[in-house]
Parts: C-alpha cells; sequence; structure tokens
C-alpha cells in the first residue's frame, strides 16, 4: 500500500527562485490538417496558431508543435466538455485528438535570469530577437525532452514530462544558486 500512496504523489519539484509549478492543466494533443485544426480552433474560439508560435484566449492555449500537430492548454475543470466539443468539430475531419492531462506538469520559469538558467541546459538561442514572444517549440533542457514557450521577455512556460519534473526542477535550481549565489 505504500508504494501505491507514493505513486499517487506528485513528483517533487525542486525549490528555486527562479521555477514554480503552475496550476494542473487540461491537455490535449491534436493531430490532422490544415482543415481539422481550423475546425478545432473555431470551436474553441482561438485562431489557429502559426508555425513555431502559439494563439491564446483567456484562459486556454494551442500550441503549433510541428505541422500537422499542436498541443491544446486549457483549465483543468473541462476535460469531458472539451473533448465532446472537439469531438462533434472534428467528425468530418481525419484527425487524431487524444487527452494526455496526466503526461506533463506545467513550471513557470521566470524573472531576470530566466533565459540564461534556461540556456544553461538548452541548446536554442533564446536572445529575444531569435525566440520571441509567442514562441513556442519541443526541445531538450539537459536530457528532458520539454515544450518551451515564451510568455514575455522574462517568462516561459515549460511542458515537462511527470517523469523528468524533478531532474528538470533540479537541473534549473542548480543553475539558478550559480547565478544567484
Amino acid at each position: 500500500m505504500g508504494s501505491l500512496s507514493a505513486a499517487r504523489q506528485g513528483p517533487a519539484i525542486t525549490p528555486s527562485a527562479l521555477v514554480r509549478e503552475l496550476p494542473a492543466l487540461e491537455r490535449h494533443v491534436l493531430r490532422g490538417d490544415p482543415q481539422a485544426l481550423a475546425a478545432a480552433a473555431a470551436a474553441l474560439g482561438l485562431p489557429a496558431p502559426e508555425p513555431l508560435r502559439a494563439a491564446t484566449h483567456a484562459e486556454q492555449a494551442l500550441l503549433w508543435l510541428g505541422p500537422d500537430e499542436w498541443l491544446l492548454l486549457r483549465p483543468a475543470d473541462s476535460t469531458a466538455a472539451t473533448g465532446a466539443l472537439l469531438a462533434q468539430a472534428l467528425r468530418a475531419h481525419a484527425h487524431s485528438c487524444v487527452e494526455v492531462s496526466h503526461r506533463q506538469i506545467a513550471l513557470a520559469v521566470s524573472g531576470r535570469l530566466a533565459t540564461t538558467v534556461l540556456n544553461a541546459g538548452c541548446p536554442l538561442d533564446l536572445h529575444l530577437e531569435a525566440f520571441p514572444l509567442g514562441m513556442c517549440t519541443r526541445t531538450v533542457l539537459g536530457k528532458a525532452e520539454i515544450v518551451l514557450w515564451r510568455l514575455a521577455p522574462e517568462r516561459f512556460h515549460l511542458e515537462v514530462a511527470r517523469s523528468f519534473v524533478s531532474y528538470v526542477s533540479g537541473l534549473l535550481a542548480t543553475v539558478a544558486r550559480e547565478y544567484l549565489g
């Protein structure tokens, strides 16, 4: 029984001045052609995102992950309703829509050193001119695959697989300590 209880607990997040866990989110991965994207976006009240960008409205976002793949993020209280809404909107389109809410955890990395700390483990150029506001992509942070989304000049949203959250938050905390003393 003890191991079952431990398995139900969330992964440990290493405390850091720059990193915090975000509230639980509902997540759906949508795959399809541009017509499927347009139908889903219209049903959600969102514009279709441009490549490498996120489209947002109210408390939801649609992140472009590839030419035929998008990640929908919404508050965690409407999973069944979202599934039904998307099923209805996409019924005439070839698509795949999978609810993956428990697969990942969202982390916020923010502060004047956010870019520097992320670049210690991420190979992308995160300078504001190279990675502007609203840009999102799959990448790696250390040895973990993440989805990285820039919300503000000094604020990022990371989607991290549950099994890598302890590693990612620990890596970021270690690097932050080096810079913050």
